[in-house]
Parts: structure tokens; C-alpha cells; sequence
């Protein structure tokens, strides 16, 4: 019974195969990446456009290995209740840097759009107190990608 509900919570990987742990924070990265876009209850084109170059970009991903990595967190996503097990990976498996990547990439994504919704700006709050992240850091982070979407 105990082993069943371990299964429960484990972050299982796909059919099987064994998961590496980078694999395992791209898919973490990716699933923070949509939780944060469907926020506003609104998927934009531009978001995906958004997150499929963030992954490309940080991961070295082709076009087709960042969607699939998309098609996978998806799954893993709705197949969970919260967000803390892909927090847990990528504490886990990141430097406070790699965090800190992270969560300038979530306010890319949440800035692609051209607002601030209030359930974003919950989220990214809620997210970096999950990566272990300080306030100072989150603001930061929000006021270095305000300053390159001015600039």
C-alpha cells in the first residue's frame, strides 16, 4: 500500500525509459513554461511561439525535439495536481542561477503577450517561492526582461 502511494508521486517517465537528469529539468523547465502560460486561461500562439524558443534556446533543441518536449510536459502536466514535483526537479537538478534562468524565462513567456494578468503574477510568485528563490531575485529578474522588451 505505502509503494502505491509513492507511485502516486513519483514523476514517472515515459513508457519506461529511464530518465536522465537533465531530461528531467527540461521537462520540469517546460512544464512551469505552460503552467505559466495557461494562467490567463489564454494559450497564445505567441506564447508557444515563446516557449519553443526558449527551449530551443537553452535546451539546444530542434524545432520537432522542443515540440515533442511540449506534447510530453502537457501530458505530465495535466496528469498532475500541482507544480511542486516539477519545482522539486529542477531544485534539485539547477543552480540558483539556472532558477534565476528559469524565472526570467517565465516572465518572457508571461510578457510575450503584452500584460500582466493577476493569476500570472500570482503564479511566478507562487513559483519562485517553490525554487527557493528571494523576492529581491523575482523582481529582478521581472525588471531585466522589462528592460530588454523596452530596449
Amino acid at each position: 500500500m505505502l509503494e502505491r502511494l509513492f507511485d502516486l508521486f513519483a514523476v514517472k517517465p515515459a513508457e519506461g525509459a529511464r530518465e536522465t537528469n537533465d531530461e528531467r529539468v527540461r521537462l520540469a523547465v517546460c512544464v512551469l513554461l505552460l503552467e505559466v502560460a495557461g494562467a490567463d486561461n489564454e494559450f497564445s500562439p505567441v506564447e508557444c511561439e515563446r516557449i519553443v524558443g526558449t527551449l530551443r534556446d537553452r535546451f539546444g533543441l530542434a524545432q520537432e525535439e522542443a515540440e515533442s518536449l511540449i506534447r510530453d510536459a502537457q501530458e505530465r502536466r495535466d496528469g498532475s495536481s500541482d507544480v511542486w514535483k516539477f519545482t522539486n526537479q529542477i531544485n534539485q537538478g539547477c543552480s540558483v542561477g539556472e532558477k534565476v534562468r528559469t524565472i526570467e524565462e517565465i516572465w518572457r513567456v508571461i510578457y510575450s503577450d503584452g500584460t500582466l494578468d493577476g493569476h500570472e503574477d500570482y503564479l511566478v510568485h507562487k513559483l519562485a517561492r517553490l525554487l527557493n528563490l528571494t523576492h529581491p531575485q523575482l523582481i529582478t529578474a521581472k525588471m531585466k526582461v522589462l528592460g530588454e522588451l523596452r530596449g
